[in-house]
């Protein structure tokens, strides 16, 4: 990857549909008339560290909701915010102390329906500094790094299942290390590496 910036502002110029907790379970029925709630995470690409990383945080296991899951830095849409992109950059200074000037927006991904109801907004950025990584203690137990190009190989992709609320569900995955980053998370990087082959 010569040029990151222009491979991730090329993806994003990319037509495609949007995906969601159900892309591989083709048989979910979902609710009439349900009500999606608006968020936006950010996809932070460091290039700090030599090679482009992403950072990504390991959620706490004392949370009610997806404890100990792999998750982009983001959240749902507060009033006091501007739309989406205004509510990932708050969101990841409250999670991992990013400074909200620091991160350079390339653009925004199709958004992405989770099965706890939300349309979540991938916002796609680049830092070029480094930053003091501050976790909040509360939500985040770790913040990590994976390379870029790891994430944007379709083939470290895996479809994996388990059972869940009685059905059979499946979802993608892409570990690294000890990481092992599935679900809504996988499936909004494996949008992106599915633009970034296209070049």
């Amino acid at each position: 990857m010569n040029d990151p910036v222009a491979s991730l502002l090329a993806a994003l110029s990319r037509p495609g549909p949007g995906s969601s907790d159900f892309d591989l379970n083709p048989g979910t029925v979902l609710p009439e008339g349900r009500k999606l709630r608006p968020a936006g995470v950010l996809v932070p690409v460091t290039l700090a560290q030599g090679a482009p990383r992403v950072i990504l945080t390991k959620r706490s296991s004392a949370l009610k909701h997806h404890p100990g899951q792999i998750a982009f830095p983001g959240g749902k849409q507060d009033e006091g915010d501007a739309d989406v992109i205004a509510a990932a950059l708050r969101e990841a200074h409250e999670e991992i102390g990013l400074p909200r000037d620091l991160p350079q927006v390339l653009g925004t991904l199709p958004a992405h329906e989770t099965v706890t109801s939300f349309m979540v907004t991938p916002v796609v950025a680049v830092i070029e500094h480094g930053f003091d990584i501050r976790p909040e203690p509360g939500e985040v137990e770790e913040v990590f790094t994976v390379p870029l190009s790891h994430l944007m190989a379709p083939g470290n992709y895996s479809v994996q299942s388990r059972r869940w609320r009685g059905q059979r569900r499946h979802y993608y995955t892409v570990p690294w290390g000890p990481y092992y980053i599935w679900g809504a998370t996988a499936r909004m990087l494996r949008g992106l590496a599915a633009r970034m082959q296209d070049e």
